[in-house]
């Protein structure tokens, strides 16, 4: 079994490292991503990266006799499609809605029996999952390397044909870590959170769902803390901008390498703790995270208000 894991991860990885690198001149002819003020980047590089591991872990994970990556695989076209073409918000959440609906009726979970309201909220909170994975797309190597590492522990914890995707991350990886080649995309970023959506859904109880949800802390308490506060600051949410903490702790000076370093750490101990005590540990653990975000947000970041005013 070992054998087959490290084979999976090892083809995933050279097949969508060749396939990114051929693609590459391709996408900087035709999604070419220039630098704008909001941009943490300086040099012109291509997006839509996030196709090569698309293609590459769901077709690995459907080799595998998984079909939950080919559920999500319309976000990625969708996203796809978007890198180029800027397509109406309303259509892309109507397709992210799409797809939650889909994986909450095949969630062994029940979710159907908890009632209309919360049924509701759960399917907001899930296609919330969605986007704020796509917001926090923003510095080399972050979100590729965390969600590589919450799917490693998936794996290990009853979904083994999730290795594939593994693979094929750390192969994006290489062509995506600082300084970046290549952008993921809104092709990569919306699928890999429907696909982390899929995989909370489809553990087999609550508590478990929690603690699967929990390993994801670092990326998903940037972007839960950083709405409030903008709504709070009258600022119109949905509108780009620079304020989550990854943002400002670039700002502050630290090196893409060195935030996306941070972060996949903290991702790395929820996920110890999850296979060492289970969705109580992870809950410990992940406090402690918040409170370290807590602490650059107060001592290492560039303050909140003075990136408000920046932008």
């Amino acid at each position: 079994m070992f054998t087959i894991v490290l084979s999976s991860i090892f083809i995933a990885a050279v097949t969508s490292w060749a396939l990114l690198g051929a693609l590459i001149p391709q996408l900087s002819q035709r999604l070419l991503d220039q630098p704008n003020a909001r941009s943490s980047h300086r040099q012109p590089t291509p997006r839509g990266g996030g196709v090569a591991f698309v293609l590459v872990g769901t077709l690995g994970v459907a080799w595998l006799a998984s079909w939950l990556p080919l559920i999500c695989l319309p976000l990625g076209l969708v996203g796809f499609l978007d890198d180029r073409h800027n397509l109406p918000a309303t259509l892309r959440y109507g397709v992210q809605v799409a797809t939650v609906v889909v994986l909450l009726l095949i969630s062994p979970l029940q979710v159907l029996a908890i009632g209309l309201l919360p049924l509701l909220l759960l399917l907001v909170a899930a296609t919330a999952v969605i986007n704020f994975t796509n917001f926090m797309d923003g510095l080399d190597g972050l979100v590729a390397a965390c969600m590589a590492v919450v799917f490693a522990v998936a794996a290990l914890t009853g979904m083994p044909a999730l290795w594939p995707l593994v693979g094929a991350l750390l192969g994006f990886l290489l062509w995506n870590w600082s300084p970046a080649k290549v952008f993921m995309g809104d092709v990569g970023s919306t699928f890999l959170g429907a696909v982390f959506v899929a995989v909370v859904l489809q553990q087999p109880s609550w508590p478990q769902a929690l603690g699967m949800l929990l390993v994801a802390t670092p990326l998903l308490a940037d972007a839960c803390l950083c709405v409030p506060r903008r709504l709070l600051a009258g600022q119109r949410v949905f509108q780009a901008h620079r304020l989550h903490l990854f943002q400002r702790l670039h700002q502050a000076g630290w090196s893409h390498a060195r935030v996306a370093k941070i972060y996949s750490i903290n991702t790395f101990g929820l996920a110890v703790a999850l296979l060492a005590g289970g969705w109580l540990w992870v809950l410990a653990v992940a406090v402690i995270v918040v409170l370290i975000g807590v602490w650059l947000d107060r001592r290492v970041a560039v303050p909140f208000s003075v990136a408000s005013a920046r932008a």
